[in-house]
């Protein structure tokens, strides 16, 4: 057991009894204190965890690697590839809407730069909430999703900008159908006549 946790814990919970005006004992405090300090101690564990997983990552930059053949300049991020073609320029509406996603969204998976007004945008979003995110952010009508194999396709615009999207993992997080209608994310059906 923490015992530096546990005497911050009872510190904290004898200033709240005496500002609450508790009918608390010392021994009652410290007994609190004792049964308290492991589930704190859990919390504080589990949000030291989460935040890890938020803060944004230092990653190594895999330097350009250019294909004069196809025509394509190719560089990776951790875990994430951007290509962006040789005659595009990298102040393009295109190239700086991908750059803005690569550096912001941890869903990104590859963005592709093939001129000035496309992007091609690979995603892996994390729950319905970020599928939602996606769709909003690129414009997408439900209706014009496309689900194939375990990826869905859409094409949306942002600004000036054509931005054809992949997401791979949404079919599994539309399997709760009630959950991912009411978000907006499936398209209304209508009955089957009988």
């Amino acid at each position: 057991m923490s015992r530096p946790l546990q005497h911050r814990l009872h510190s904290r919970l004898e200033l709240a009894a005496q500002i609450l005006d508790l009918p608390l004992t010392r021994h009652q405090l410290e007994r609190l204190a004792v049964e308290l300090t492991p589930a704190v101690k859990a919390f504080l564990a589990e949000q030291a965890d989460s935040d890890a997983e938020t803060v944004p990552v230092r990653c190594a930059v895999i330097g350009p690697a250019t294909d004069e053949e196809a025509g394509v300049q190719t560089t990776t991020y951790a875990q994430c590839t951007s290509r962006i073609g040789l005659d595009v320029d990298l102040d393009s509406p295109a190239a700086r809407l991908a750059e803005q996603y690569r550096m912001r969204q941890p869903d990104v998976i590859a963005t592709d730069v093939p001129s000035a007004t496309y992007l091609g945008l690979t995603v892996r979003p994390q729950s319905l909430n970020a599928w939602r995110w996606w769709v909003d952010k690129l414009g997408i009508a439900t209706d014009k999703v496309t689900v194939q194999g375990d990826a869905a396709y859409a094409v949306g615009v942002v600004g000036d900008v054509a931005v054809q999207v992949q997401a791979y993992g949404v079919p599994a997080l539309l399997t709760d159908r009630g959950t991912a209608r009411l978000m907006g994310l499936l398209a209304e059906t209508s009955p089957v006549p009988t």
